[in-house]
């Protein structure tokens, strides 16, 4: 393929250093379908000198107080914030999300997880026990682990990289990162301004490429004790077998099908759009987007009539446009992945109320190309229903009546997944007991992705092992150890 001379090139960044690579891929921009951007096809060389930049950095790195580690996290924090406006530039036009969430979420997020955890370093405290009668004090220590491995997926590039990064390194760890290879951009931005921020060289490496080469060379590296992977469940079952003869530390946070489960008493001012927001924020490409909706059967054709109106306000467009609420999917790939889920609950006898085969789709001149699609909902459909049951990671939801709160929770629990789920009712009684069932390592109610970052972040069943936050992350970024004094 020709490229033009404006095409971006990317390069690893390796012990403080941006260092070409022998060979590179193709990045598109999912708003145009023209690609933009090459990025390095890294493998095991690539991740081979950065693993070593890493463990050259750890003695020094390691062994700062919290507080310099503190500092320094927080002059990052203030480089990002203030280049906001060309990161949430980048990172819509590398991942096809509208300029308002890139705005509003992705950057302020990235830079807000620098600051957190530079805060948060500062105030953990660890454990200690007398035993007189033999004259024993025990306490514990906690240490930095050595070099980490994290692998970030391409929904949210820069905020869930950095939400490794931050606390990875804040805990005295040195990392290996490795982006998604489609979503490279922000991160190569980041690693511009380590050095100004105070970040020794080798202390963040981040080597870019695909999964199957970079990722898998970084998971089977025996000098990587350690691997936080946000993704896929069928990635983080390769991740899990690669990574088991080295009896590797794992985090792993993983897909979801996330229900929303409405009572006849709830709210439905605060509740639709809510709902709405829900379904499709970001193209439905958040792993604790909800994609099915559960809606007692007494307010079910109101709520669908109000849901859909809703849905139909949301407009689909060049992401650059402040007025655009729906951006382009990633790839073509994964649109033409999307669009068969809805081609598939169709030949099923499902209906499809709005979105995708039922409203046209007008698009600027710009965008033909793009890889764009409507909101889309869908009803009558089975719960054993490959949509009710798979992972669509799209702007898809399905809309189902039940009757009773005791076939509600069975229905809601019943997928392989177990990662988010939110529930709307008046009664504080009945929110408190079908929270305590659902099988869901969050559960919100009367409210959407209110996240405290102090409090664990994860997923039950097959949406991962291993919790996230303030005190999480800290005990999976540091090993612990308890020391005996006999006085």
């Amino acid at each position: 393929m020709a490229h033009s001379k404006a095409l971006l090139v990317l390069e690893n960044f390796i012990g403080g250093k941006f260092v070409p690579c022998s060979s590179y891929i193709d990045s598109y921009n999912p708003s145009t379908g023209d690609v933009y951007c090459r990025v390095p096809d890294s493998g095991k060389e690539e991740v081979e000198a950065a693993v070593k930049a890493a463990k050259d950095a750890f003695p020094v790195w390691s062994s700062k107080s919290p507080l310099e580690r503190s500092q320094i996290l927080n002059k990052l924090a203030d480089l990002i914030e203030h280049d906001l406006e060309a990161f949430a530039q980048a990172e819509s036009k590398d991942q096809g999300k509208t300029i308002t969430f890139a705005r509003t979420v992705d950057i302020p997020r990235a830079v807000y997880n620098f600051r957190f955890f530079a805060s948060s370093i500062l105030h953990h405290v660890t454990e200690c026990t007398e035993m007189p009668a033999v004259g024993c004090v025990h306490y514990t220590l906690r240490a930095p682990v050595g070099v980490a491995g994290l692998i970030s997926p391409w929904n949210l590039p820069l905020y869930l990289l950095t939400w490794k990064i931050a606390p990875a390194i804040a805990c005295g760890n040195t990392v290996v990162a490795k982006p998604s290879e489609m979503t490279s951009v922000t991160a190569w931005m980041m690693c511009k301004i380590l050095e100004k921020a105070g970040v020794p060289p080798g202390v963040v490496n981040v080597v870019f490429g695909t999964g199957a080469k970079a990722g898998e060379a970084l998971v089977c590296h025996p000098d990587v004790p350690l691997i936080s992977f946000t993704g896929s469940t069928l990635t983080a079952q390769r991740i899990t077998e690669k990574s088991a003869p080295h009896c590797k530390r794992l985090s792993l946070e993983l897909g979801g099908k996330n229900p929303a489960i409405i009572f006849d008493d709830a709210d439905l001012s605060q509740c639709i759009p809510t709902t709405v927001r829900s379904s499709f924020a970001n193209q439905g490409e958040i792993c604790l987007c909800t994609s099915r909706i559960f809606v007692q059967r007494g307010i079910y054709s109101e709520f669908l009539k109000r849901f859909v109106a809703e849905a139909k306000k949301w407009k689909t467009g060049n992401p650059s446009d402040p007025t655009t609420s729906v951006g382009a999917l990633i790839s073509k790939e994964h649109l033409e992945k999307v669009r068969n889920y809805v081609k598939k609950a169709q030949a099923e006898g499902a209906r499809v109320l709005c979105g995708e085969g039922v409203d046209p789709l007008a698009l600027p001149p710009g965008n033909q190309k793009g890889y764009f699609m409507l909101p889309t909902v869908i009803v009558e459909v089975k719960d054993e229903s490959c949509c009710m049951q798979e992972e669509i990671f799209g702007p898809v939801t399905c809309v189902v009546a039940f009757d009773t709160e005791e076939e509600v929770i069975e229905r809601a629990n019943g997928v392989k997944y177990g990662l988010a789920a939110t529930v709307w009712s008046s009664n504080v009684g009945r929110v408190h007991r079908v929270a305590r069932r659902l099988q869901s390592g969050l559960v919100w109610t009367n409210c959407w992705l209110v996240r405290d970052l102090n409090l664990p972040f994860g997923g039950m069943k097959a949406s991962g092992i291993g919790r996230e936050g303030a005190k999480d992350s800290y005990e999976f970024f540091t090993e612990v150890k308890t020391i005996t004094i006999k006085h």
